[in-house]
């Protein structure tokens, strides 16, 4: 519950006291969505949160939520609750163009597993977002004709981050209280952390990736972007299970919330490696490091602890995940080469320079790293880090045009998300501050394999670190 006075997200729970009390149903929402899906792409300059979506589909949901309200006869937490899905998913009855003016060309027939059980739980899905192209990148930029910039909410000239940027951009503009986004760099928790919103990244397998196209199939996770903790449990709890569609999760332990809401953090041991923690801007440090000692406050005890080979890890990420794309893009990259963004096209040249053998040596790396991972676990509960070393970078005019490409920027963008991606494990980023600029700052908790339950206790203690909560200058109030 949240009593504070000033602005406060809306989330799940919001909804759900206005269609319980009888105040508005979700039909009556899904029209106040759709005018404001009309005015914000008509606003200067468009947010361009939500790249394609449908009225009709958007009214037929919540129509048939309505009558389950009506009737008593509820789904889940999120019957009529309004959400989106990066474009990376296949959504019925969208486009699956994944960020690119080529793929997609016909509407989907058939619903990614994740789309599905939305569906199945009477979640309203307003559209698709937008994303990076093929997402290649870190910043959310894609100046193709179907997506466009996406704008952060916070501050309409600078970046979302990427690649779920649209994803992280509709929440952040309270569009809706839920996106879903996939994450293999940092693609849930950078734009997330760039909007100043929760990201989760479950840890690999977990939530089933069946119905997304494979561009990474060693590094990519999928999680929610919300608005709060508890509504990232919320969506958390629903997805999270073995799918037989996707082999990678088939074997995993049953997803809980244990403990989740315990009063404090006693008995939790939470290391921190300072030397990699405080390599990022200074406002940044300031700031996550009190939100470090705010946990120790809370019963925490605090351990150093040393991630060793961070350099190592880092080329072999990239290795990995850029070998896997381009393996998979190889027909694209022939045959479209010139319908390409150019940033995609320096990507993927790039990326076809790594040889067999350095994919093996990263995927060796990858064993390393897991060893260390798991000797470090045995010693504390959480790795804590800030979660992107800088605020949101701005747009230039001529990004608008051709695009952007600072490789220097990705790089460090990535910097605390990568260890997360090549080993699998789970992290959760969430808002604890702004720089002086207004721009929100997050931070990032990550845990051992398959303990999400950790990671969302201790970020709801993380959430009371900030004193208050700045409003986007981009927000609709969907419930006023």
């Amino acid at each position: 519950d949240s009593t504070e006075n000033g602005f406060s997200f809306k989330g799940i729970k919001d909804y759900l006291d206005c269609y319980r009390s009888g105040k508005l149903t979700p039909a009556q929402v899904a029209k106040n969505i759709i005018a404001t899906l009309e005015d914000c792409d008509k606003s200067t300059p468009p947010l361009r949160a939500i790249v394609q979506w449908d009225q009709e589909q958007i009214m037929l949901m919540a129509e048939a939520s309505t009558a389950r309200y009506r009737n008593k006869c509820t789904l889940s937490y999120l019957d009529g609750i309004p959400v989106c899905l990066k474009e990376e998913f296949k959504v019925v009855p969208y486009h699956h163009r994944v960020g690119t003016v080529y793929l997609g060309t016909e509407p989907e027939t058939e619903d990614a597993t994740v789309a599905k059980k939305l569906r199945e739980a009477g979640a309203v899905i307003i559209g698709v977002s937008n994303m990076h192209e093929l997402g290649t990148g870190t910043t959310g930029c894609n100046p193709n004709r179907y997506h466009k910039i996406p704008r952060n909410p916070y501050k309409p000239n600078c970046f979302t981050g990427g690649s779920s940027s649209g994803s992280a951009a509709a929440v952040a503009a309270g569009l809706c209280p839920v996106a879903i986004g996939t994450d293999g760099g940092g693609s849930v928790r950078i734009p997330a952390s760039f909007c100043g919103v929760v990201g989760l990244k479950g840890t690999f397998g977990r939530i089933s990736a069946h119905g997304c196209l494979p561009l990474s199939y060693s590094t990519v996770s999928v999680g929610p972007i919300c608005t709060s903790v508890t509504d990232a449990a919320i969506v958390y709890s629903l997805l999270a299970e073995p799918d037989p569609l996707y082999p990678y999760g088939l074997k995993q332990p049953k997803a809980t919330l244990s403990d989740m809401c315990a009063p404090d953090l006693k008995g939790l041991k939470l290391g921190v490696d300072w030397t990699y923690f405080k390599a990022c801007d200074a406002e940044v440090v300031s700031i996550c490091e009190k939100a470090v000692w705010h946990l120790q406050s809370l019963g925490a005890c605090v351990v150093e602890v040393s991630l060793p080979e961070m350099e190592e890890v880092r080329v072999a990420h990239a290795t990995c995940i850029l070998s896997e794309m381009r393996d998979f893009l190889q027909p694209d990259f022939n045959k479209h080469f010139h319908e390409m963004n150019l940033e995609t096209r320096a990507t993927m040249a790039l990326a076809s320079q790594f040889t067999a053998l350095d994919y093996i040596k990263a995927n060796r790396q990858r064993t390393r790293s897991m060893a260390f991972l798991r000797e470090i676990f045995a010693a504390v509960h959480c790795i804590l880090t800030p979660a992107v070393p800088s605020t949101a970078p701005r747009i230039y005019e001529s990004d608008l045009v051709t695009g952007s490409s600072d490789l220097s920027f990705t790089v460090r963008s990535m910097r605390f998300m990568q260890l997360g991606n090549f080993t699998g494990i789970p992290g959760l980023v969430v808002p604890v501050g702004y720089s002086a600029a207004g721009l929100p700052i997050n931070f990032q908790v990550m845990a051992k394999w398959w303990d999400e339950a950790v990671l969302l206790r201790v970020g709801l203690k993380l959430e009371q670190f900030r004193n208050q909560t700045k409003k986007p200058s981009i927000y609709y109030d969907i419930l006023a």
